[in-house]
């Protein structure tokens, strides 16, 4: 029986020849994270049952990113037991102010996880990694402390749905229009506990970054995982990041797919998700009525440095609206670095932007852009749920940076193409 990509990156993980959806499975991992929220209590449970030494510092990375820098006393201390924990046991990758950056666009950028790997995390959208070919997920902080110990972890094989990407993506439309078309296609349980296995001609027209936006979004569905093939692309990305071997791994031509959802790129366009789900998508263009309050660029999801690129393109020689707090965020400190080099943050400044070091802080309503009752916000992040970003009362519209950019601009919901 044909196996998937994401089931083949667990039989061999497991050291077996055969494994099949529904099985559960005791692998190793080749990377462990965490960070501010989520790891203080693994070591809470870490210390607990005196697991001793970590099972390889070099395996382990923790993150210092959702409320740094730290925004009250209770953050501060959280970061001060994730450096104690991280000093005592000399974890190598270990991010602070200053060099952290935002999680999933940090490990890529720093060559820590690769094809073929299994990567585990105590946040959700570990799965982002899925961009490079490798199976990554996320778990409980329990099971980051087991996993730390241990360098294993139990998995229930998923099932997996194929979504075979055909035709070129118009202009403005980018990885997330197409996420959050097909979330809105099938919806935030379509994929429940299944691999998002992405293939087909389209794949060429997708940017690593685009990639890694999709495959960030998973969770969004339901997903346990998504994963993408490894091309040209994917091994330029890596080449010059990844020092250590690895391994490419690819879905046999017999595999089961619950599955198979044909999606036409040239017909998707500029996407917005309405509150309060990812799986409210709309085109933009029938949105732009909807006025604004607040706009985010940045997030895990969309603050990589083609995503910078695109909101520069189009709000040089633009001011933000009058009444639109527009906050950008770079998501690394290498990405903060290029786009300075390349002109774009004196674009943003001069356009009435601020622009924040890197954090995940407005995304899930911690700092830097909670917003107040009745205010709406444009988002390039990954969630829109009821007090996301702020009181209940507000609204979290999710969407490209080129849709994001272009409604500060105009104030209300737009595409760039209307400016």
């Amino acid at each position: 029986m044909g196996m998937t990509m994401s089931q083949k990156i667990l039989a061999d993980k497991a050291g077996l020849s055969q494994v099949a959806a529904g099985e559960l499975i005791y692998a190793d991992v080749d990377m462990v994270l965490g960070n501010d929220i989520t790891t203080p209590v693994a070591i809470r449970e870490y210390e607990a049952y005196h697991c001793g030494e970590v099972f390889n510092k070099d395996k382990i990375s923790i993150v210092l990113d959702h409320f740094t820098p730290s925004k009250d006393i209770k953050a501060a201390e959280l970061c001060a037991t994730c450096r104690d924990f991280a000093n005592k046991n000399n974890i190598e990758h270990f991010y602070d102010v200053g060099t952290m950056g935002i999680e999933h666009a940090l490990l890529p950028e720093q060559g820590i996880v690769a094809a073929g790997e299994l990567i585990v995390g105590a946040d959700s959208h570990t799965c982002t990694y899925g961009a490079l070919g490798a199976f990554s997920t996320g778990f409980g902080s329990t099971d980051m402390a087991a996993a730390m110990a241990t360098g294993k972890c139990w998995f229930k094989v998923p099932a997996a749905i194929k979504f075979e990407l055909t035709g070129k993506p118009r202009e403005w439309v980018s990885g997330k229009d197409i996420i959050l078309y097909i979330i809105g296609k099938i919806g935030v349980d379509g994929a429940l506990y299944k691999s998002m296995e992405f293939t087909g001609e389209g794949i060429r027209y997708l940017s690593m970054d685009d990639r890694f936006t999709i495959a960030n979004m998973a969770i969004e569905a339901g997903a346990k995982n998504g994963i993408f093939p490894v091309d040209e692309s994917t091994q330029a990305y890596m080449k010059d990041r990844v020092k250590r071997p690895y391994r490419v791994y690819s879905a046999d031509l017999d595999a089961i797919y619950d599955k198979t959802y044909t999606i036409d790129l040239s017909a998707i366009e500029p996407t917005v998700a309405f509150p309060h789900l990812p799986e409210n998508a709309r085109p933009a263009k029938d949105a732009t009525d909807i006025k604004i309050d607040q706009v985010i660029i940045g997030s895990c999801t969309n603050g990589r440095f083609s995503d910078l690129a695109i909101a520069a393109a189009i709000l040089k020689n633009r001011r933000v609206a009058k009444n639109v707090r527009t906050i950008i965020i770079p998501a690394t400190q290498q990405i903060y670095l290029d786009a300075m080099k390349a002109g774009y943050l004196e674009t943003f400044i001069k356009a009435g932007c601020a622009v924040s070091t890197p954090t995940c802080g407005p995304c899930l309503g911690g700092h830097m852009g909670i917003m107040a009752a009745g205010e709406r916000t444009v988002a390039t992040t990954n969630r829109n749920f009821i007090g996301r970003m702020g009181h209940v009362a507000s609204e979290v519209y999710l969407a490209s940076p080129a849709v994001a950019a272009a409604s500060a601009v105009r104030g209300s919901i737009c595409t760039p193409d209307l400016l």
